[in-house]
């Protein structure tokens, strides 16, 4: 089965029938998704997401039915259906872990469903969500962050590389996210004697992280020679044409700067900010501590870092101990 390509929602309820089958589904989505922000506080990143893992399988189920699905057909959705929308992202390279948010999403849409006596079918809640493999952080050494932190692109105009220097250090510097990083304006961020800043984050948990001089002082360079106005509380950072900055900007620039450097294919933009943490735990920082610098909700979710530390101490120990046998 190929699923149809995604636009939008209004797409996917498009129907020839003399009646719009997918008008009551429609609006059951879009209350929903206003239910996520205004009732729960979830980030719009966090609502986008949602939406997007919704809308595919709303694709999905469309192709499946042959025709645009109405409210009643998600209350006849079996197991069957729902397992075979998993194999057919599976197949489309989806990986596990993306598999398992699209069906919390998918739980999540459902329990709403019920709660508001829309329809009620637990069906989705009867598919295990898929196995996880266990994964630990890949962090760069100090030096390698360091060195693509200073890394320039001489061909590249010199606001832009101050521009990409000042990204880099919020996210090595201060173990913000790309998104968080590219969240800040002007007037939040550490400027002008501010060496806090305030950081909203996954599910619209805020938190305080301190800004080095380091940063400050590369967010001032590049503020001097951006060649755009910036507003107080617009965008900080921008691209070549003025407008924000897209993530993707930076992960390009990654992974020019990997294959100058020769680093691994896991030095990516998120790679800094599993450097961040773990060069702290390596420096003796309390766990707790770090939690409360990522922005991490639980502490178990801080403590993988623990697994990267001890890895690396038993690779120095078996290096330098004078008893390791040696071939």
């Amino acid at each position: 089965m190929r699923a149809l390509p995604v636009t939008s929602l209004d797409e996917i309820l498009t129907t020839d029938a003399e009646l719009p089958l997918g008008g009551d589904l429609k609006r059951a989505v879009e209350d929903w998704l206003a239910h996520l922000i205004n009732e729960r506080g979830q980030s719009a990143a966090t609502r986008e997401a949602y939406a997007r893992d919704v809308t595919q399988f709303l694709a999905f189920l469309k192709t499946h039915l042959g025709r645009a699905p109405c409210l009643g057909d998600l209350s006849r959705v079996d197991t069957k259906v729902f397992r075979a929308f998993l194999a057919h992202r599976r197949k489309s390279d989806v990986v596990s872990r993306s598999l398992a948010r699209s069906l919390s999403s998918l739980r999540t849409f459902f329990r709403w469903l019920e709660r508001e006596g829309r329809l009620q079918n637990r069906a989705v809640l009867q598919v295990a969500l898929p196995k996880i493999p266990h994964s630990v952080p890949k962090p760069l050494t100090v030096d390698g962050a360091a060195e693509l932190v200073a890394t320039k692109n001489d061909d590249r105009a010199e606001w832009i590389n101050a521009r990409d220097t000042a990204v880099l250090l919020l996210l090595y510097g201060a173990g913000l996210r790309i998104s968080e990083a590219l969240s800040l304006t002007p007037n939040s961020a550490p400027l002008n004697g501010r060496d806090v800043m305030h950081i909203t984050g996954k599910g619209g948990k805020d938190r305080l992280v301190p800004a080095l001089p380091i940063i400050s002082e590369a967010i001032a360079k590049y503020m001097r020679l951006c060649p755009f106005p910036l507003s107080g509380d617009g965008p900080l950072f921008l691209g070549a044409r003025g407008g924000p900055l897209s993530p993707r900007l930076i992960q390009l620039a990654m992974a020019r700067m990997r294959r100058e450097l020769g680093l691994p294919e896991t030095a990516t933009p998120h790679a800094l900010r599993h450097s961040f943490a773990t060069h702290l735990l390596s420096a003796g920082a309390d766990l707790r501590q770090i939690q409360e610098l990522l922005g991490h909700a639980s502490l178990s979710t801080t403590q993988v870092y623990t697994e990267v530390d001890r890895d690396r101490l038993l690779s120095v120990y078996d290096q330098a101990h004078p008893r390791t046998a040696r071939s």
